[in-house]
């Protein structure tokens, strides 16, 4: 199934009006039904593969997607059936966001090695800023391989990042290496928090975040955009 905006759009319920909005709320894809049938585990992936793998992708929610996909663990299950019956849902639903940032990041790698040049002669536009990646490639620069990893907890360095290894031809046993852990990393890490911070609430203090979706999405951007928040400020004033 091709997924683009129309269909996306067309997925919203008739009694619903559409707001374009919707499409920077996490919530939204991981809900979202296509005629009757739940594809939201598959917008996940989707997303989770273009802000890694798509140079573009970085304006696509991230890391608050992880951990509503943990709140929303059992849902976005539902539709893979052929997974035995032995293993979680939160489980299934990490270990394929994992391998969804795998394969984007091995994407991003290859663009990188390819292509990757031409970006530094891309002129700016609506989805591409070449700052982004000069200061990507600084991050690469000062942190080497292990740049892989922290990148993964770090919104848009994340996207550029693997493009900068294939750009500088990091060596593809050990970019794999970072890839696979930092994917293991971040998935897990937020998939699992989502799960477990929402069964405590409810089960502790009866609060269920699913109520407080808004507000848990604005706590965590705030959160992950911290530190680039900070970065520009030192560098503002060393300048």
């Amino acid at each position: 199934m091709k997924f683009n905006f129309n269909t996306i759009i067309q997925a919203v319920e008739t009694d619903q009006k559409f707001k374009w909005t919707q499409l920077f709320n996490p919530e939204f894809y991981i809900t979202l039904e296509y005629s009757g049938v739940p594809i939201g585990i598959y917008m996940v992936l989707f997303i989770v593969f273009a802000e890694t793998g798509l140079f573009a992708g970085f304006f696509l929610p991230g890391d608050s997607l992880l951990f509503l996909s943990g709140i929303y663990a059992e849902k976005l299950a539902a539709p893979l059936r052929f997974i035995p019956d032995t293993y979680s849902d939160v489980t299934v639903v990490a270990l394929a966001i994992a391998l969804a940032a795998i394969i984007g990041n091995i994407f991003g790698y290859w663009f990188g090695a390819t292509s990757g040049r031409g970006l530094y002669q891309k002129k700016d536009g609506l989805l591409f800023k070449k700052k982004y990646l000069e200061q990507s490639q600084v991050f690469f620069e000062r942190h080497g391989g292990k740049a892989i990893v922290f990148a993964r907890f770090l919104p848009v360095v994340r996207t550029f990042v693997p493009i900068i290894a294939g750009i500088v031809h990091m060596k593809k046993s050990k970019f794999m290496l970072y890839n696979v852990i930092s994917s293991l990393l971040w998935s897990f890490s937020l998939v699992f928090a989502g799960h477990f911070l929402y069964d405590l609430f409810l089960t502790k203090f009866n609060i269920d975040l699913k109520q407080h979706i808004e507000t848990i999405v604005l706590l965590l951007i705030a959160i992950t955009t911290f530190p680039l928040v900070m970065k520009a400020i030192r560098a503002r004033k060393n300048n």
